[in-house]
């Protein structure tokens, strides 16, 4: 049975308890905004936007979250931590006990998924510093999940390398070109990454 790794990110049970109300306004916040982006794009988000759509006052928003990019952060943080719990404990063959090769091909898949449901968000974040995307401890997580899927088919190669190179035509930037520019669609890319894993041989 695989071993899930332990997450990159930070644990939450590990920051103090937040108090009933405050977790609900949280959670309103997080909601509207969301719906915002969804319905509008990110473009229409703003800190008045938000206060109005959740019901809850534009200086409690701002304490919480400061400005719209924290928001942003925060959003796909909540998003991260359930994508992340799924692939590291979550049920076959997304998470542990499927094999190697089926555990990598569905990962990409959701990954997909995942990024062109919100892509919006992730595209804005991914423009602000393109570098950071590399770097960030979400895309780190996957990038190790990758690695050792890797490691496993293919012993003795560099598998942190193999990964980042897997991992590039799933950045938001590159999904958004193939979808946008090229006229991809969702189906289609989900088709050529089957076929980019054929030719690294991992499946």
């Amino acid at each position: 049975m695989d071993r899930a790794p332990r997450p990159l990110l930070p644990i939450a049970g590990e920051a103090p308890p937040e108090r009933a109300d405050a977790a609900r306004n949280r959670r309103r916040i997080l909601d509207a905004a969301a719906r915002i982006v969804a319905e509008k794009g990110t473009d229409a988000l703003t800190m008045n936007a938000v206060a109005h759509a959740s019901g809850i006052g534009v200086g409690t928003v701002y304490r919480r979250f400061g400005d719209v990019a924290q928001l942003l952060s925060a959003l796909l943080d909540v998003r991260e931590r359930r994508f992340q719990g799924e692939f590291l404990a979550g049920p076959p063959p997304l998470g542990p006990g499927a094999p190697a090769a089926e555990r990598l091909r569905t990962f990409l898949h959701a990954l997909v998924d995942r990024t062109t449901e919100q892509h919006e968000i992730l595209l804005a974040a991914e423009v602000a510093d393109p570098c950071a995307h590399y770097t960030s401890p979400p895309q780190r997580a996957r990038q190790t999940h990758v690695a050792m899927l890797i490691a496993e088919l293919r012993p003795g190669v560099d598998a942190g390398a193999l990964a980042e190179f897997v991992l590039a035509p799933v950045s938001p930037s590159m999904l958004h070109h193939l979808i946008t520019d090229r006229g991809m669609s969702v189906a289609a890319i989900k088709s050529t990454i089957d076929e980019s894993l054929r030719l690294y041989g991992f499946v």
